[in-house]
């Protein structure tokens, strides 16, 4: 397990970046309870009995409460310390350790002691990694398929940015769901998501598609980082031409005043307005909501987008029916 980094130095490269302003108080919308239930206690111990990392955690979610009292706790694997410095991301940035043998096993093990019955596993960036970490991927991909033969198994990968061959190696491992999330609109990256390229992260999915056509794929929006309704719009029509499936709609937040400030805080009807724009488009499934996160309800939400499929591949709808959007209740 990869030694804990001190809070304060958790993001080196922001260290000396002046403050950005945090906005308080958070809308109502925006706020959850803290966790204390039995459930949530049961799934620490087992993420901490197996050495493993997770995003809930890394990351800040505000949803942590709730999925983990039902024990789904998505995986973060390859360590806790990325290669990237995303202005949004509360992961901590630095020089990654050496990968841990047995990483795979132990959360093969552990949605097998979770009883999930679908997981979400998705990883730092490992640019350091000749392979992008593609090879870690699907060792856990087919580990998770030894030990819990039942799950469906859904990845949220990085880029792999200038690392050839390394996307054809995750998708022969078959997951069930390839994520990768475009994050924010092409003109924000830059200072958003320096370390990626959109067309790049874009051509990833229609790629996916392309090596396996049977494959779901999936990306994901944040919004409130500065972006108009109209920028939301072109990637939604980009994703289509990709041929994604499912899209996720969320708020950002802002981790610690070094990180990107909140421009805005986008109401449950907005959401709902964008919602009903990506079913118009012909997204198999949308989940968009304040507290929308690429894994929150993920479970639920695949067994509808599987249904989704099916029922269009027998001429019973078609993409833009009603019963593809979901939107998630804020809490």
């Amino acid at each position: 397990m990869t030694a804990k980094i001190d809070p304060a130095q958790r993001h080196p490269e922001k260290a000396h970046r002046p403050d950005n302003p945090t906005a308080h108080p958070k809308p109502k919308w925006l706020r959850v309870k803290a966790p204390t239930s039995r459930g949530y206690q049961d799934t620490v111990k087992i993420v901490r009995e197996r050495n493993l990392h997770t995003v809930c955690e890394e990351a800040a979610c505000p949803n942590i409460g709730e999925c983990w009292s039902k024990g789904h706790a998505t995986m973060m694997i390859m360590g806790d310390t990325c290669t990237r410095a995303c202005a949004f991301c509360n992961v901590a940035t630095g020089k990654p350790a050496h990968l841990d043998p047995l990483e795979a096993l132990n959360v093969g093990r552990a949605v097998r002691e979770l009883a999930l019955e679908h997981v979400v596993i998705t990883s730092v960036d490992r640019d350091d990694l000749p392979d992008g970490g593609a090879r870690h991927f699907a060792a856990t991909i087919r580990a998770i398929r030894r030990e819990a033969p039942n799950a469906t198994i859904e990845i949220l990968t990085p880029d792999f940015l200038r690392k050839d061959g390394a996307l054809e190696i995750v998708v022969e491992a078959k997951p069930d769901v390839f994520n990768h999330n475009l994050e924010t609109v092409p003109r924000l990256y830059p200072r958003i998501r320096p370390g990626a390229r959109y067309f790049h992260s874009l051509r990833l999915l229609q790629r996916v598609k392309e090596l396996d056509p049977s494959m779901f794929t999936k990306s994901g929006l944040m919004v409130g980082l500065g972006e108009t309704d109209e920028e939301v719009g072109q990637v939604m029509d980009d994703m289509r031409s990709a041929g994604i499936d499912f899209l996720t709609i969320g708020q950002y937040l802002q981790p610690t005043p070094k990180h990107a400030a909140v421009d805005r805080f986008v109401t449950p009807e907005a959401f709902e307005a964008m919602a009903q724009k990506a079913r118009a488009k012909g997204f198999l499934m949308v989940s968009a909501s304040p507290l929308t996160r690429s894994s929150y309800h993920a479970g639920d939400d695949f067994r509808r987008l599987r249904a989704a499929r099916e029922a269009w591949l027998k001429g019973l709808r078609s993409p833009q029916a009603p019963g593809a959007v979901t939107a998630s209740p804020a809490q």
